[in-house]
């Protein structure tokens, strides 16, 4: 009796598997970034594109993928250009070339940075922190930052 092949296997495994594939939970992540930067809920971008906010919201987990025609929608609806939802998508040319290949710690660049902002709490201390318009104030609060976080080293951007 022939023993079954680990490889084809593990391939079985992956696409009966019900794990959202990287990319589409990217594609979300940017689909709820950019609508929190709009200040949109789930239930007004769902009622702009006909969908129940639950299938926002399954969007937005890459639980459900989104087709080319929604995809537009969704373009127009949050004002970005389709290119705007691959940006740093896993496995994209600049990751493969080594760019963004590293683990979250290690990155170099942006990409930190937008990793923090695609969160609820990056997003919400972004938006009240530039509508404070005192810079002594604002130097303050990035001193009491770095120093909860143990961190006295000024940040070097560029």
């Amino acid at each position: 009796m022939a023993q079954p092949d680990p490889v084809l296997e593990e391939d079985n495994e992956e696409k009966g598997s019900r794990r959202p594939n990287p990319v589409d939970i990217h594609v979300g992540g940017r689909v709820r970034f950019r609508r929190m930067l709009l200040g949109m809920s789930q239930e007004k971008l769902g009622e702009r594109l006909g969908l129940t906010f639950q299938q926002v919201q399954k969007y937005e987990k890459g639980v459900n993928r989104i087709g080319a025609s929604r995809l537009f929608d969704l373009s127009q609806v949050l004002q970005v250009p389709i290119q705007f939802f691959y940006e740093d998508a896993p496995g994209s040319l600049k990751q493969a070339s080594g760019e963004h290949g590293a683990g979250f710690a290690d990155r170099g660049g942006e990409s930190y940075i937008v990793e923090f902002l695609n969160t609820r709490d990056g997003l919400e201390l972004n938006k009240a922190f530039v509508r404070i318009q005192d810079i002594k104030v604002r130097r303050a609060i990035v001193d009491l930052v770095r120093s909860l976080a143990g961190d006295d080293k000024e940040l070097k951007l560029g």
